[in-house]
């Protein structure tokens, strides 16, 4: 039902700040097209696309393409979801949005927004695990997005309750833990090295972490726009 995933569009207000911090990282950019009528920018590491939007966006968005996107609204609607906003003018790139259950905003669009780029090296942060939603009610978060084709597995209780929910392309991780926003999540089992290097190179850092969270194998990067990286030694 959602199609291809596309990106996770975060805000970016400085565009070229926030190229800056994710080349930084081993990211490299995608060439855009004019899909959208603000400064936008891609980036990406070889399995993951962040979109850069300097207006448009004003929270962490996952965005997935699907032709005809006009055509799903009755299917959405019959799930008994209520749409965010419905943007099918003739002069404007079709998209349709709504929430999960925990808030989290989820949008389809009419058609790709930028052309993937030769497959970059790998990124200084480690393998993109996925994206973590926190939530407070793990079965309903669970029910819903396995509702829209994702697989929802069994819950985990380590190292932090959690649900993984996988698609061909995106992983997501809904995880009952006190976060304020979700994270894009990395893993390596050398990450405490890895975290080491970048506060070397004067990376911010977000200065505590939530509960559950260990402070010795883990750390939460924050990039220019507030979006927020999760850097952990694993998942296991």
């Amino acid at each position: 039902m959602l199609g291809r995933f596309l990106e996770v569009s975060v805000a970016a207000p400085d565009v070229p700040a926030s190229l800056a911090f994710y080349e930084s990282l081993g990211f490299v950019q995608a060439p855009t097209g004019d899909g959208r009528p603000w400064p936008y920018a891609v980036v990406t590491d070889g399995r993951l696309s962040i979109g850069l939007h300097a207006a448009g966006v004003a929270e962490p968005t996952l965005t997935w393409v699907r032709p005809g996107v006009a055509s799903q609204v009755g299917r959405l609607e019959s799930l008994g979801i209520e749409l965010e906003h419905l943007r099918l003018g003739p002069e404007e790139l079709h998209e349709v949005a709504f929430r999960d259950p925990s808030g989290q905003l989820v949008a389809i669009v009419e058609a790709r927004t930028f052309s993937p780029p030769r497959p970059p090296p790998a990124s200084q942060l480690g393998w993109f695990e996925e994206y973590g939603i926190p939530t407070t009610d793990l079965e309903r978060s669970a029910g819903w997005w396995d509702a829209l084709g994702l697989v929802a597995f069994e819950p985990v209780d380590r190292p932090f309750p959690r649900v993984s929910a996988a698609a061909n392309d995106l992983n997501l991780g809904l995880y009952d833990l006190d976060l304020r926003a979700p994270v894009l999540v990395y893993s390596d089992p050398a990450m405490t090295g890895r975290i080491a290097a970048l506060r070397d190179r004067g990376h911010r850092f977000v200065p505590r972490l939530p509960r559950g969270l260990d402070p010795r194998g883990n750390a939460l990067l924050e990039a220019p726009g507030g979006t927020w990286l999760l850097l952990a030694t694993g998942l296991e």
